[in-house]
């Protein structure tokens, strides 16, 4: 079997909401999760923000971050991300900042310029029509990073004349997050961490985007090196057949977005076996889960072993699937046995 040992293995849980499932049950078995990942001795456990999707319960990373720090002791809790234009950075330097006041050298702040929705729920959020442009994000990121007192003010008066509280001095870990080169250009440039979203489809060739990042990075009081992570969507089960049923509902849920249908819960799996399945849509689940990793132990092994020599990562962030808990739990202790 290939080996995973000595890979620093983490988490990313999106809160997932399966049909039958409240709210409440998804979120508290989102924090059962990061109990089990932190006794196994994963890294970190990011959760990400989406909103308008009744499949996703994470649509504030900040609270749900609190949450899941109280109820662990060493792992680092975090944002995989927060989606940075949505928001005020300073009230982001705010939030992020209580939570390392509250809980230490043990909080990641990982950032998106994607909206996470669709364009009127992005427009409420931030109560502005205007369309944005590429100069925006980056100096969001300056400005997050001068609130923190990471790099010096800015001549705007933010991180002097405008402070956050808490926030300047409770610096997180910010890390970059995308599925292209403009944030692996700017993570590398600002001197930052780079994770990149291979679990969003797979179909993008990653390996160009992270000698992107390389080739830009410049070393910064964050980093002297560059330093990146791929996520990667993973069930373990005991044979080939068992993994593909069990990975059905979240297929199921993608091809239904793609069709364009309304955002809903997560298909059940009594659902997704009776779903009436096209030759289009089976390939495209065979295809996803070929992409990802999905299989016996030894496949996904096999399958994360050769995703970390293409890109060269320094971690992998590992998005368990399936809708039965058990199964998750199963993914990240046998994959967690393997990087010891």
């Amino acid at each position: 079997m290939t080996s995973l040992a000595g890979m620093p293995l983490s988490v990313l849980d999106l809160a997932t909401v399966v049909e039958g499932v409240s709210n409440a049950d998804a979120l508290h078995r989102t924090i059962a999760t990061a109990v089990h990942a932190d006794t196994l001795g994963y890294r970190r456990f990011w959760v990400a923000e989406h909103h308008g999707m009744p499949a996703v319960a994470s649509s504030a990373p900040a609270v749900l971050i609190a949450a899941i720090a109280a109820a662990t002791t060493t792992i680092r809790v975090g944002s995989g991300g927060v989606m940075l234009p949505n928001h005020s950075t300073l009230v982001i330097a705010e939030q992020f900042g209580t939570l390392v006041a509250l809980h230490g050298d043990r909080i990641d702040l990982g950032l998106g310029r994607a909206p996470g929705t669709n364009g009127l729920t992005a427009a409420l959020l931030r109560r502005n029509l205007a369309r944005e442009t590429e100069e925006d994000f980056p100096r969001q990121v300056l400005e997050l990073l001068a609130f923190f007192g990471t790099v010096p003010p800015l001549e705007n008066g933010v991180g002097s004349a405008i402070i956050a509280s808490p926030g300047h001095g409770d610096a997180p870990l910010i890390w970059l997050l995308g599925s292209s080169g403009f944030s692996a250009r700017l993570a590398g440039a600002l001197g930052l961490p780079f994770a990149f979203a291979h679990h969003f489809g797979g179909g993008t060739d990653p390996a160009p985007v992270f000698e992107l990042y390389r080739q830009s990075f410049r070393p910064s009081s964050v980093l002297t090196e560059p330093w990146a992570m791929v996520s990667v969507a993973a069930l373990v089960a005991d044979d080939s057949a068992t993994a593909a049923r069990q990975s059905l509902s979240n297929n199921l849920w993608f091809i239904k977005l793609r069709q364009g249908a309304a955002p809903g819960r997560v298909p059940s799996q009594s659902e997704a076996e009776a779903h009436p399945w096209t030759d289009a849509e089976r390939a495209f689940a065979a295809d996803r889960n070929a992409q990802q990793a999905v299989g016996t132990i030894e496949a996904v092994t096999r399958r994360i072993s050769d995703l970390v020599a293409v890109t060269g990562v320094n971690e992998v962030l590992v998005v368990p699937q399936g809708v039965d808990q058990l199964a998750r739990l199963r993914t990240l202790s046998e994959l967690a046995e393997l990087s010891r």
